[in-house]
């Protein structure tokens, strides 16, 4: 089976404009998530995809493959799905443009599933919550699976609730808490009918897209990894991933 992993990458971030392009280490985000993701074995190819020209010339400047997309899209699912509807790949992983210290092996271990022959059209990662803080940050998206590692929900509510032990639970199982990490692996057909999927009930009251797919009544395989991503949305985020890189931590 063929993989390729495509990078959506947009300009205009509410909260940090031109991410993509901010550097670290004298390079620019973007190119650390395409070498990153370059490095996982299972993929064979990589491309950033945007509408943003900027972008595009900055990733071609580094010797990286770059396609130029609608700029109506209004989610990075769409974006994916229209570089992906010229691609023959079997498989197409979405990696967001703002995880330059995501794991290589954490892509492979989220596309393993599906070569192996397993029957669901999509793939994600999870770790285990650790903090009470996190786990209480609506940003911080939790999920719950079932016994053979599916997806039962997505929320930006702390999930599962413990009826018994009420707020207290929050404390006791801290480390059974588990955080979604925006990874993602589809098999490229469904990609293409996920896309063309209206919006879904409590897809649009949670503001998560993966919703939709739970609610066309798709399975997600959901693989857990010791792996924690830090995406850059703030200064913040940015100084805590430049510190990170420069202490070699990562």
């Amino acid at each position: 089976m063929t993989v390729t992993a495509v990078i959506p990458a947009r300009y205009a971030s509410t909260r940090l404009p031109g991410k993509p392009l901010l550097k670290i280490g004298g390079k620019p985000m973007i190119q650390w998530v395409y070498e990153r993701v370059g490095r996982a074995s299972l993929v064979q190819d990589v491309i950033v995809a945007t509408d943003d020209r900027r972008i595009h010339d900055a990733v071609q400047a580094f010797g990286g493959r770059c396609v130029m997309t609608s700029p109506n899209h209004t989610t990075g699912t769409d974006r994916l799905a229209e570089a992906a509807a010229d691609l023959k790949s079997d498989i197409i992983v979405n990696v967001q443009g703002d995880e330059p210290l995501i794991e290589p092996g954490v892509i492979d271990a989220c596309i393993r599933p599906m070569m192996d022959g397993g029957a669901f059209p999509a793939a994600t990662s999870c770790t285990r919550i650790r903090s009470r803080e996190e786990l209480l940050n609506p940003d911080v998206v939790k999920v719950v699976t079932d016994l053979d590692g599916f997806a039962l929900y997505f929320s930006r509510f702390p999930i599962p609730c413990d009826r018994d032990q009420g707020p207290l639970s929050v404390d006791l199982f801290l480390n059974q808490f588990f955080k979604h990490i925006g990874l993602y692996v589809y098999r490229r057909d469904f990609l293409l009918e996920y896309s063309r999927m209206a919006p879904t009930p409590l897809e649009v009251r949670e503001k998560l897209e993966q919703l939709r797919i739970l609610e066309n009544g798709y399975r997600i395989r959901v693989v857990e990894t010791k792996y924690d991503s830090i995406s850059v949305d703030t200064e913040e985020d940015l100084r805590r991933v430049q510190d990170l890189m420069k202490s070699g931590s990562v």
